[in-house]
């Protein structure tokens, strides 16, 4: 039976109408984005179905197009309705950032970097630029590698920093294969870079590694 059949107070949309979205589960609300299933099966039996392939509701959010298209019920055009859905959160969680003084709203920093990079399939380097009163100035990928090592060049790190004028940074990068565990390497880069910064007066005020699932904090951990 599809989900216009069902008793009311069982449909996700009323649900959520009457309840709010949080008394919604994972696959209702993935239903409720994907309106209609297919032949046999209702928006939620594909709901469950995604959720089921993917294993986690982030990850099937920010699965490849090449990945949800080959999924029944699910082509082009719901890909870009959930890229775009992912698109939106980043750049309300990007101005919830430039709008606060970064040390006093951490979590905003910390979602935005694992919404950005908890589920790239490499490594990559973000920068965090932020003026005098720790308010962000511009987060940007500086640097890109493989699976395994990414390339950190520290004269680079520093001349993006001047460019923008910035007062401190917040470093971070990816473990697409692992956990959110600093290594041997991290560590010698975190101190290589605050060096390198401190000589024209700019703070590395923290170090994230992000991980799926999992974001691990250098400052938190007193390895700054």
């Amino acid at each position: 039976m599809s989900i216009a059949g069902w008793p009311p107070s069982e449909r996700p949309r009323e649900r959520m109408l009457a309840q709010g979205p949080s008394a919604l589960s994972d696959a209702e609300l993935v239903a409720l984005f994907l309106g209609t299933g297919v032949r046999g099966k209702s928006a939620l039996d594909v709901a469950r179905e995604l959720l089921a392939r993917f294993g986690r509701l982030s990850r099937l959010l920010s699965a490849a197009q090449r990945e949800l298209v080959e999924v029944p019920g699910v082509g082009a055009a719901k890909y870009a309705q959930i890229a775009a859905v992912m698109e939106l959160a980043r750049r309300a969680l990007a101005e919830e950032m430039k709008a606060r003084d970064c040390l006093t709203s951490p979590a905003a920093v910390r979602s935005f970097l694992r919404l950005r990079m908890q589920h790239l399939g490499h490594e990559c380097f973000y920068c965090v630029f932020l003026d005098a009163q720790n308010r962000v100035i511009e987060a940007e990928e500086l640097f890109r590698g493989t699976l395994t090592q990414t390339s950190v060049y520290p004269r680079e790190v520093v001349k993006h920093a001047l460019a923008h004028n910035a007062a401190a940074v917040i470093l971070a990068h990816n473990h697409p294969s692992g956990v959110a565990e600093p290594s041997i390497q991290d560590q010698a880069l975190t101190r290589t870079l605050a060096e390198a910064l401190g000589l024209v007066d700019i703070k590395v005020l923290d170090h994230f590694i992000v991980a799926p699932g999992a974001c691990m904090s250098f400052a938190e951990r007193g390895l700054l």
